[in-house]
């Protein structure tokens, strides 16, 4: 994600993403709420735990955190996302970066959770399983896991329902997770995966070190 105008367009859609995230239905974002409880849920947020965010954005998933006593950390690439989640979480730690690329030091640490919400969409197969792969080897502190909420499908029939339905709409640009490709490919590096379907377009996983 450091291409330019991929910045570029992050941080002009920062000034209205909160209301085209929540106010439409369907793809892309059918069930965005369910899916950031959800991630909530599952993380299992513990006073003295050290969560970090991937791709913050303007904040909504972190601030479901918010009064649990869990220290929040957050990544993104986008300056106009990283104010408005400056506005919302003070009391967070973030910072601008690549999540691909080098991460400011203090940021090179362990955490008890990894959570993100429709990021991941953004990287290629290949590259999706490499930076889970590294999280777990470099930032993940024992018993930890990560929590990936974004617009995921069961299967190649289930994607494609939705891509017909979608039309125009359909972001040919994306790599949206398959669970049924995504698990064994997890399973194969080491992971154990659990995937919950919780909206036409919307998944969870919980992936582990096995």
């Amino acid at each position: 994600m450091s291409d330019p105008h991929r910045r570029h367009l992050f941080d002009e859609w920062a000034r209205h993403y909160d209301d085209s995230v929540q106010s439409g239905q369907g793809y892309p974002f059918d069930g965005y709420e369910r899916v950031l409880d959800r991630i909530l849920a599952l993380a299992g947020p513990q006073p003295g735990m050290d969560i970090l965010e991937l791709g913050i954005g303007t904040g909504n998933l972190a601030a479901r955190f918010v009064g649990t006593g869990a220290s929040l950390w957050g990544l993104d690439f986008s300056g106009e996302m990283l104010a408005q989640a400056r506005e919302k979480l003070p009391q967070a730690r973030l910072a601008q970066a690549d999540l691909l690329g080098a991460w400011p030091a203090e940021f090179w640490r362990r955490y008890h959770r990894i959570v993100s919400a429709y990021v991941f969409h953004e990287f290629d197969f290949s590259t999706k399983l490499a930076l889970i792969r590294r999280l777990a080897d470099h930032h993940l502190a024992d018993g930890g896991y990560l929590v990936i909420g974004d617009i995921a499908f069961p299967s190649r029939e289930a994607l494609a329902r939705v891509r017909e339905w979608a039309g125009r709409r359909w972001d040919a640009e994306e790599d949206y997770w398959v669970a049924e490709e995504a698990i064994p490919a997890l399973e194969g590096l080491g992971f154990s995966v659990a995937y919950e379907p919780l909206s036409s377009c919307g998944g969870v996983f919980v992936i582990r070190a096995a």
